[in-house]
């Protein structure tokens, strides 16, 4: 997928195992703890707020499947949780 203008984007991009397994590692501590963290993903550096909703989706059809882990959150002015960041790389 390819990044859109006006401040949106849509990325997707393949990482190796190791490194797949390294990044959900540390999600999965951050969750756990209940904090938020930080994560590069295709060379952009952003905070996900420990407020984000994580959704599992699965998908079948033309012949394969598709399962996506999912973080999603409103953008805040405030995050009242700015200072518990966790990297993620």
């Amino acid at each position: 997928m390819a990044e859109q203008g006006s401040g949106t984007r849509d990325v997707e991009r393949i990482y190796s195992t190791p490194d797949v397994v390294a990044k959900l590692r540390r999600l999965a501590d951050a969750l756990e703890s209940g904090t938020s963290f930080r994560i590069q993903i295709a060379g952009e550096r952003f905070r996900v707020p420990a407020r984000a909703e994580f959704s599992i989706e699965h998908e079948r059809g033309d012949g394969e499947e598709e399962v996506e882990f999912q973080l999603k959150w409103k953008l805040d002015t405030e995050d009242d949780d700015a200072g518990d960041d966790k990297p993620v790389v």
